[in-house]
């Protein structure tokens, strides 16, 4: 079997995006524990960092990948839900660590976001073309819910 291009590899995670059902899901489930461990190597700055390079290696992998197959948005695309979930994650785990709560917390509510798609998430999916559109309504899902995160864990009391 032929090794497939580098933008599809990152396009599709490492391969998760071909998983089904709902790939999207199955993205952002492989996008924590490489954020998981990022963070504990380097804290939030380092993940912070890999949130920049995961948005511009996916903007030219699904720039790429729409280019090669002439499908936009292909479910099999999940670098943006890798980016969406990380966004998520980042609050989560700079204020509770390594806590499960929080980390599932920060999945479902991403995934609610990225499925449902409120505003401004179904506005940017609708209206910003190419692989800019792809990875900024994923990411818009992840600052919601980031911000959901933040304004929880302060209401929770543990800030």
């Amino acid at each position: 079997m032929p090794v497939p291009p580098l933008h599809t590899v990152i396009a599709t995670f490492f391969g998760a995006g071909r998983i089904k059902p709902a790939p999207g899901t199955w993205g952002s489930l492989a996008a924590i524990l490489p954020a998981l461990s990022i963070f504990l190597l380097g804290g939030e700055r380092a993940l912070l960092l890999a949130i920049l390079a995961v948005a511009f290696a996916g903007y030219w992998a699904a720039d790429r990948y729409e280019k090669t197959t002439g499908l936009h948005d292909d479910k099999a695309v999940v670098i943006d839900e890798v980016a969406g979930q990380w966004i998520a994650l980042l609050p989560a785990l700079s204020f509770a660590g390594l806590n499960p709560l929080w980390i599932f917390c920060a999945f479902a509510l991403f995934r609610f976001f990225d499925i449902v798609k409120p505003w401004p998430v179904g506005a940017i999916d609708r209206h910003v073309k190419g692989a800019a559109g792809v990875m900024l309504d994923d990411m818009a899902a992840g600052l919601i819910s980031a911000l959901l995160i933040m304004g929880l864990y302060i209401y929770a009391g543990s800030g």
